[in-house]
């Protein structure tokens, strides 16, 4: 296939290969078998569950297991053009037209594939995850993608090691559990007195702060890591400073001792990058990525749409993989020129995938606000959050595990 021919038959084409792409993908597909779909990605295309990945290990499923088709076979099986190890480095949003490079060292450009038109553009290129100046890229892991997971697997494979985890959200604590069950030895650690305290109020995190520290899981709240640094042995110290906001010691000079640890692993967040929005002229939010209409998911410029991770509604970045389908099917509507009834975004319900605890949260919630308990007792702990108009914006119900019967 050369640019030539691509233009001819530009078709959709769709920046991004996780679950948001494969999904526009199966929603086109299902309701017209023939439209020209390029699929163009900077990693190999495969399909797999991103939610697994903190899971996995304690599992002992390899990167191949999570792998539910390789990409080039499910780009086959729904007649997608699949450009691989491929990144997108301009849009000339007047022309339609995508300038690519390869994302191999080794092959600098793929000449056929220098330019590529499109009729309709699909960003679903995700979230690529924050590493402040302090976690050093080079020392510093994440699991936000199956490859990088497939190569801490490997490093963890000889056995029980310490693993240091920066940052106490839903998936910094659910890599805490599921490393520990594994074998190893972990600390988590955060800005916050309590796992999930930019989501949830200090009466539901003190009892998940609890349910891990039960566990063997060492948490350090109230700590900014200042720096992580490999010694002469080869582990890492981890240098960090104790934050007087949130520390029960008054005194901002308390000692503490460096942590020493094998692996430093980063759960500090997601941010979007700015670089191709910015080329297409779309609107675009810092904080929270893409904006889009809502009914539609059409950014602001023409004929380019936003899905999953990248975008935002409302002011409010889409970071779950429940709504992805219904994102999908609207987006294949719109784009297919299908009448339908516009995507109604409803916030999802999230659950925090921890055997030590319970924790569900519908809405929207918010650390700050009026929390209102509804339910409060050694086995549950359910609370409301209320807006202006005293309507419940968030639940939040807490649960202790069922504990099974000898």
């Amino acid at each position: 296939m050369s640019a030539e021919n691509s233009s001819k038959q530009a078709g959709v084409v769709i920046i991004g290969a996780g679950l948001a792409g494969w999904h526009v993908i199966d929603a086109i597909r299902g309701k017209d078998k023939d439209i020209p779909i390029t699929l163009i990605t900077a990693d190999n295309g495969d399909r797999y569950h991103k939610p697994m990945l903190t899971m996995a290990i304690s599992q002992k499923k390899s990167a191949a297991d999570l792998v539910r088709a390789k990409g080039i076979d499910a780009a086959t099986a729904a007649g997608v053009t699949l450009l691989a190890n491929t990144n997108v480095s301009d849009i000339d949003a007047a022309t339609r037209q995508l300038q690519l490079i390869s994302a191999l060292r080794s092959d600098p450009v793929y000449t056929n594939y220098a330019t590529i038109n499109y009729d309709k553009l699909v960003l679903a290129m995700g979230a690529h995850p924050i590493f402040p100046k302090s976690l050093p890229q080079d020392l510093v892991w994440h699991v936000n993608h199956i490859e990088r997971f497939g190569q801490l697997q490997e490093q963890l494979a000889t056995g029980s090691q310490r693993i240091a985890i920066i940052g106490a959200g839903m998936v910094g604590t659910e890599i805490a559990e599921d490393l520990l069950k594994a074998g190893h030895k972990i600390t988590l650690i955060d800005l916050n007195n309590a796992p999930l305290s930019q989501m949830l109020p200090a009466q539901a995190t003190a009892r998940i702060t609890k349910a891990i520290q039960s566990q063997g899981i060492d948490f350090l709240g109230g700590c900014q890591v200042s720096g992580v640094t490999r010694n002469d042995d080869g582990t890492l110290l981890v240098s960090y400073d104790l934050l007087a906001s949130v520390s029960d010691n008054d005194n901002e000079e308390q000692q503490h001792e460096p942590l020493i640890v094998d692996h430093v692993i980063a759960s500090t967040g997601l941010v979007v990058d700015d670089k191709l929005p910015a080329a297409a002229g779309i609107e675009f939010n810092p904080r929270t990525g893409i904006v889009v209409d809502a009914p539609t998911l059409r950014t602001n410029t023409a004929n380019i749409y936003a899905i999953g991770d990248c975008m935002s509604i409302d002011g409010v970045a889409c970071r779950y993989v429940a709504p992805l389908r219904a994102q999908a099917a609207t987006i294949a509507d719109d784009i297919l020129g299908h009448e339908h009834g516009g995507y109604e975004h409803k916030p999802p319900m999230i659950r925090l995938k921890n055997k030590a605890i319970s924790v569900m949260v519908t809405g929207v919630p918010r650390a700050e606000g009026n929390w209102q308990v509804k339910t409060d007792s050694a086995d549950e702990l359910i609370m409301d959050l209320l807006n202006d108009n005293n309507e419940v914006s968030a639940t939040v119900t807490i649960k202790a595990p069922v504990m099974p019967k000898s």
